[in-house]
């Protein structure tokens, strides 16, 4: 089994997507989490460019890394200084890793125009900067910049530059797809070639998905020989991202037989991925393959009723290969498998009694009709089954509630809440205020039910979603509000529905409230 190095640059080339700014204790968690993970370098910054980094690199190196190397990018001198005396590798130096990844130019584009010098000297600039690296005993990794396009404008310098990396010492030359225009046919042929004038050269590949390729350029070029890959979590990266290390790993690992991390490791790429995005304040992608929310939902009744048969007939691999899991979708598509389905998740069993799958179908139906989607909102369908059954007690009444908001004299927005429930036969009015009108709201529905069951203290609102469903009627429009909630254990979605804000804000709350004490009661079975 041929072992393929990942060099994971998420600290670095991840960071420069759009909307993300790590912090250095950011990087710290996140390369902390890579290393536990299996992955072999991580690269943690620049150390010449910003203090940050060199920061990041100070704290990092009292750290214990179990699995990766630490590395620090940089760049070739610049023209005209001799290594030694070059400011960026001095500061490469001075960050006292063990690994350097430094770039040079391939294209005669770039060293005509952005670099402004001979070709003659680019290719010392790049033997000078290889050689004093390995002088001072760091592994360097040499990555060729648009090697690609500059092998396409002009072969036999292209693979000069890669001559003069590797005749230097490199440890490996890692050819680099910047533009992200390339597509897998391409990447093949050129590696075939680079292959064959240069035999012993350790390659590696680096790739952009600016055509959506990124993941299967990558494949294509480890199928060809390339024994290290660069790419980040999710694909996080400038302009369209980086090559997804959550696609390759499962596709090189599970479907090709490579060996990229221990084999124990990859049922924890899908915590991996979701920590990564939560440090980075991302939304997952929900749609993401393997990893994503959705990479094993089904909601064809057709599509249901098969996989309860043989998983095999709609899914590529078992979702729990990766630390994933499948899940079931409802709507008025639905079946009455994806209804079974979903019962038993819910400790019900209604297999053998059609006319309660159908009582549940023609609800989903009517709401969705009305602007109700359950799709991420389980807790609130869990309900909406438990009550067409007739097993399900509420666990408070809502006898009212007022919300108002003010602006005081200082120019403060000030939002109070008031409700009023029933909790056991016990009218309870409280009132709360909030930074915002759901906010109060919710603060306030908390506070009412707290002294009667203290559990909803563990509980918190982790998003909270509107959107518009009917625009077209202006300020009378409908709107849906998906709210998440959580505690320790567990994770669950509810929804509400209406032409008021407020309204739907607290359908979604109060749901997610009963679903939380639900979880304390006993499971329920339901057989005819």
């Amino acid at each position: 089994m041929k072992t393929i190095k990942l060099f994971d640059t998420t600290l670095r080339d991840g960071s420069q997507s759009a909307g993300i700014s790590f912090s250095v204790d950011d990087m710290l968690r996140i390369a902390q989490s890579l290393d536990a993970f299996g992955i072999h370098y991580i690269e943690g910054g620049w150390p010449g460019s910003n203090p940050k980094h060199e920061l990041f690199f100070k704290e990092a190196l009292k750290l214990k890394f179990k699995n990766a190397r630490l590395v620090a990018f940089g760049s070739t001198r610049y023209k005209g200084n001799t290594a030694a005396a070059d400011a960026n590798l001095q500061a490469i130096i001075r960050s006292k890793v063990k690994v350097a990844c430094i770039f040079g130019k391939t294209w005669d584009l770039h060293v005509l125009h952005a670099l402004r010098t001979t070709p003659e000297e680019n290719l010392k600039m790049i033997a000078d900067s290889v050689y004093f690296l390995k002088s001072k005993g760091l592994e360097v990794i040499y990555d060729a910049e648009h090697f690609f396009d500059g092998f396409k404008s002009n072969r036999d310098y292209a693979l000069a530059t890669l001559r003069a990396a590797v005749d230097a010492g490199a440890d490996n030359v890692t050819l680099c797809e910047t533009n992200g225009g390339m597509l897998p046919s391409g990447i093949q042929e050129i590696i075939r070639v680079v292959k064959k004038e240069l035999p012993a050269a350790a390659l590696g590949i680096h790739t952009h998905n600016d055509t959506e390729c990124a993941v299967a350029n990558s494949i294509v070029a480890v199928q060809e020989g390339c024994t290290l890959v660069q790419g980040t979590i999710n694909g996080l990266g400038e302009r369209c991202g980086n090559a997804n290390l959550c696609s390759i790993i499962p596709a090189l690992q599970l479907k090709l037989g490579y060996r990229c991390i221990p084999d124990k490791k990859i049922v924890q790429l899908t915590e991996l991925s979701r920590y990564v995005d939560e440090v980075a304040n991302l939304l997952p992608n929900e749609r993401q393959s393997y990893v994503g929310l959705n990479a094993f939902a089904h909601k064809a009744g057709i599509h249901v009723s098969a996989i309860e048969r043989n998983s095999l007939t709609y899914e590529h691999i078992a979702p729990t290969a990766v630390g994933n899991e499948r899940k079931i979708l409802v709507s008025e598509l639905s079946g009455k498998s994806n209804i079974a389905s979903k019962a038993k998740e819910f400790s019900l069993d209604i297999e053998n009694d059609p006319q309660a799958a159908a009582k549940i179908i023609d609800l989903v139906k009517k709401a969705e009709h009305n602007g109700y989607q359950f799709e991420n909102a389980d807790a609130s369908f869990n309900l909406l089954t438990r009550k067409a059954l007739g097993i399900y007690t509420p666990f408070f009444t809502l006898k009212g509630f007022h919300v108002s908001v003010e602006k005081n004299a200082a120019g403060e927005m000030v939002s109070e809440a008031t409700v009023k429930l029933d909790i056991k036969g016990t009218e309870v009015h409280t009132v709360a205020e909030g930074d915002g009108p759901v906010n109060a709201l919710d603060s306030c529905l908390r506070k009412a039910l707290a002294k009667f069951y203290p559990e909803i203290c563990e509980m918190s609102l982790r998003d909270f979603k509107v959107r518009v469903i009917n625009a077209g009627a202006s300020t009378a429009a409908r709107v849906r509000v998906l709210v998440e909630s959580c505690d320790p254990q567990d994770t669950w979605g509810t929804i509400g529905v209406s032409e008021n804000i407020i309204e739907a804000s607290w359908q979604a709350l109060s749901d997610a409230v009963e679903y939380k004490l639900l979880k304390k009661k006993p499971a329920i079975r339901r057989k005819k």
